[in-house]
This record gives structure tokens, C-alpha cells and sequence, in this order.
């Protein structure tokens, strides 16, 4: 199908970009790669009259690794993410998703920013900002402000983003320990029918120091499982607390039945996908 009509715009300033929201109002939608908004305009399910496209403003995209907080702005691609050698020393699970997107033609367009922003519970990266304990940073007419990717999303497709931000930056502290992003898909391309980040750090006594565990697409949000990555830490990591984290992990999932599947095989998929990484994150750690 084809979309609406509608006005394209395009600010070289994050300034500008923010007027263009104010004056536009309700009517206008702001472009990143566009490959969530515009196959939605296609099939008439949104038709905004004003499209703000960010692609011009080169501070948005960068990538800043400094003080052990690394710093991804908005407009950054997941290719550039793949490609960064800076990125892959500080967070090596950031790559090893950004991998599993979609198809390399994809990737050199989607941006990190509006694979988080958009609220999709089918999208990869929101759940990996949420075991990151990631932060976002929003502009809009009253300035900056910071929100936390575990409070960021609120159901389907609605977030803590008010319609006349914009998100310019993804900030989250290095991580170096054991990780993993596993993933079960129909076909390459595909969203997840399940995914889990996960990140487990290893004590010189042997112990789990710190744990991170978070679900794609298994829910209307992505979920962080704090009740697991909190055993995990407190008995240490055995094959008896696995079990238990993944067994903690699907009791606190809510799947629905759609053309992946129904409820019951996603819960099965998700315990093999969560077993699959825990382990892969430990033998790295």
C-alpha cells in the first residue's frame, strides 16, 4: 500500500527538530531509519501529516566510551554498533545483539534510538538496555531529562516519552563480564518468538557478583527478570539455579498467541532460549 500524504522536513539542529514538534503538535511524527513508522504508514495505521526526519543532525550520532559509561547517540545504526571496535571492548553483547536484527540492509538504516523509542515488545534492543540498566535521554520544550530503560516502557507500542521529545542518547555503564543474547526466530529477519539478555559477572571466589537477566517479545513490554537475577547473585550460579532463574523468569512472562505460536510453545521456546544463555554468559564470564 501506499502512504498518506503527508509534509517531510528535515532540521540540521536538535533545536530545530524540537520547534518543528512544538509548532507541528499531535500532527507530526518523528523519522529515525524508519522501518518501524513506515510500514505502519503503508498499511494506513499511522498517518501522520508531518514527518521530522533526524537523519541530518549529526550529533546524534556518535559512539563514547569514557569514565565507564559508554554513550550511544540516537541516530547511531546498528551496523556502526557492529562496527565499532571502542563498543565491542565495553559492551561485547551490544554487537552480538546488534547481529540478530533483521538482515545487514536493515542494519545500515535502523538506528539504536528508534529501535528503543518506538515501544515495540519486538524489538531487540529494549530488552538489552533493560539487563544494561540503561538510561535514555530525552529533549524536548522543557529541556533534557534522563529515564531509566527498566521504567522507560508501559505497554505496547506507549512509553514515558511524551509526544514532543525526541530521544537523542543511549548511556549505560561498561560491561566486560559474561554475556549472552539468544534468540529463536522463524526465519532470518524475523522478530524474536523469544529472546533473553543476559549479563553474569563472576567473582574471584567463584560467585555471581552481579546478574542481568531480560525477555524480547514475551510480553506487551520487554521484561526484566529481577527476582531471578536476584538468586542468581544470592546462591551463586549451578545448574540447580539455573533451573530455578528459569523457571522465576517464565512466571514472570505474559505471551500471547499470534502467527509465532501459541502462549504455552512461546513459554517452551523462551525456557530453552533462557537455560541456552545463562549458561553461554557463565562459561563467558
Amino acid at each position: 500500500m501506499i502512504p498518506g500524504r503527508f509534509e517531510y522536513h528535515q532540521p540540521d539542529s536538535l533545536a530545530a527538530a524540537v520547534g518543528l514538534l512544538s509548532e507541528l503538535g499531535e500532527d507530526a511524527r518523528v523519522i529515525a531509519g524508519g522501518h518501524s513508522l513506515i510500514p505502519m504508514m503503508k498499511l494506513r495505521l499511522a498517518m501522520p501529516e508531518h514527518l521530522v526526519d533526524l537523519k541530518a543532525i549529526d550529533t546524534l550520532k556518535h559512539i563514547n566510551v569514557a569514565d565507564g559509561v559508554v554513550r550511544i547517540g540516537a541516530m547511531t545504526t546498528q551496523a556502526e554498533l557492529i562496527g565499532s571496535a571502542e563498543l565491542q571492548l565495553a559492551a561485547p553483547i551490544v554487537k552480538e545483539t546488534s547481529l540478530q536484527i533483521a538482515d545487514p540492509q536493515i542494519r545500515y538504516q535502523g538506528t539504536i534510538g528508534g529501535n528503543v523509542a518506538n515501544g515495540d515488545p519486538g524489538n531487540d534492543m529494549p530488552a538489552l538496555m533493560q539487563a544494561l540498566d540503561a538510561s535514555f535521554t530525552l529533549h524536548g520544550p522543557g529541556g533534557a531529562r534522563d529515564v531509566k530503560a527498566r521504567d522507560f516502557y508501559e505497554a505496547a507500542y506507549f512509553t514515558a516519552r511524551d509526544d514532543l521529545e525526541i530521544l537523542t542518547e543511549v548511556s549505560f555503564p561498561t560491561c566486560t563480564g559474561g554475556y549472552a543474547y539468544e534468540k529463536q526466530k522463524r526465519k532470518i529477519g524475523d522478530y524474536a518468538t523469544a529472546a533473553a539478555a543476559v549479563l553474569l559477572t563472576k567473582a574471584a571466589d567463584g560467585s555471581c557478583s552481579h546478574a542481568a537477566i531480560a525477555l524480547t517479545n514475551l510480553a506487551d513490554t520487554p521484561v526484566f527478570c529481577d527476582a531471578a537475577s536476584t538468586h542468581l547473585m544470592q546462591s551463586g550460579v549451578s545448574a540447580d539455579s539455573i533451573a530455578h532463574a528459569v523457571q522465576s523468569c517464565i512466571s514472570d512472562i505474559e505471551p500471547v498467541e499470534d502467527n509465532r505460536g501459541p502462549a504455552e510453545f512461546k513459554k517452551h521456546a523462551a525456557a530453552i532460549i533462557l537455560k541456552r544463555s545463562l549458561e553461554t554468559a557463565w562459561s563467558r564470564a
